[in-house]
């Protein structure tokens, strides 16, 4: 069963740190683009970052400087390394994996709330 699992989230102040997590399984991980994408209440959803098989990154240009994306593709995992925390990040976190390679993101997690407030 293909599965994504985030965790990490939680409630933070402004200028904090969090570090996402999301655990993959029922597929080879290494494979297949993976991707961070957030949506805050009222919003649609949309991508924060992504990064390739062999670990080429992309950001919106909102978090650049701020937000790393990473993989370990021996534990099946990727992360978001987010710094510098502000309140317009609020938002559900969800990881999505595009299989296949080229596609549309087609596989989600259930999302993971992350909450900046003073």
């Amino acid at each position: 069963q293909v599965q994504l699992v985030e965790s990490g989230g939680g409630l933070v102040q402004p200028g904090d740190s969090l570090r996402l997590s999301c655990a993959a399984s029922g597929f080879t991980f290494s494979r297949y683009v993976m991707g961070w994408f957030r949506q805050a209440p009222g919003r649609e959803r949309g991508v924060v970052a992504t990064i390739s098989r062999s670990g080429a990154t992309y950001y919106t240009d909102s978090v650049k400087g701020r937000f790393t994306i990473s993989r370990d593709n021996a534990r099946n995992t990727m992360y978001l390394q987010m710094n510098s925390l502000k309140a317009e990040d609020t938002a559900v976190y969800v990881c999505a994996a595009q299989i296949p390679t080229g596609g549309a993101f087609n596989v989600w997690g259930q999302g993971t709330q992350v909450t900046v407030s003073s």
